[in-house]
């Protein structure tokens, strides 16, 4: 056994409904790696609680009194960038996902998510990986349409991405394969894994889930309106 899978994480929880908020505590506390340290009723108590606890990561509603998930959200990535967190609300409309996801948020998922599913999404986002339910991920690539910012000079990418990164990047949040790629650029499928492996390494992305967020939040795509 690893240190990291004896170390487990630490969590605290944030929903203004005391039922919903019990329920996901006693859920969590069932799950293998995983540590309660606190619970929250709204944004600001959520903030507060990060700040005394310093926890791995936030379980954060979005329809909260006070102080909603999307501020608590940006004040906690802004605050205290140790914590990151993961979203976990009754709505899936795009109109909580996307400011949500420009709050800093680095995990989204539904309250129909399974006990699995919120495991899988708290490993995810500690180890520095998007932790987005699969149906968001794909509404998500749905609503992303071509860059809103052309990038034409290296001066332009950020992270000192080449223009063709930036190109298999774009592409990447459009939903396209490495296959589809390679035909729209009219490259090899092996050309283009090697301006993956280098957008990947000069941006510190893991997968593509965490590229299609990053191009969204450096506004290289822009969703549709």
């Amino acid at each position: 056994m690893t240190s990291e899978e004896e170390k487990p994480v630490r969590v605290v929880v944030a929903d203004d409904q005391t039922v919903v908020r019990e329920g996901i505590v006693m859920l969590l506390g069932l799950l293998p790696g995983l540590e309660v340290v606190g619970a929250a009723g709204d944004g600001e108590e959520a903030v507060r609680l990060v700040g005394e606890l310093a926890p791995d990561v936030v379980l954060m509603d979005l329809r909260m009194p006070r102080c909603d998930g999307v501020e608590a959200t940006r004040r906690v990535r802004a605050e205290y960038p140790g914590t990151q967190v993961v979203v976990l609300t009754t709505f899936g409309d795009d109109e909580s996902l996307f400011p949500a996801l420009r709050a800093g948020a680095q995990g989204y998922l539904t309250k129909d998510a399974g006990g699995e599913e919120i495991l899988r999404a708290v490993r995810s986002v500690v180890s520095g990986q998007a932790g987005l339910a699969p149906s968001v991920q794909r509404r998500l690539l749905e609503r992303l349409d071509r860059p809103g910012t052309i990038v034409t000079s290296p001066e332009e990418a950020p992270d000192g991405l080449t223009v063709r990164e930036v190109e298999v990047l774009v592409l990447i949040a459009e939903g396209l394969s490495n296959q589809e790629i390679a035909r729209r650029l009219h490259v090899s499928t092996a050309t283009v894994k090697t301006h993956i492996n280098n957008m990947f390494a000069k941006t510190g992305l893991k997968d593509r889930a965490q590229a299609v967020r990053y191009a969204f939040r450096k506004g290289l795509v822009t969703p549709l309106e």
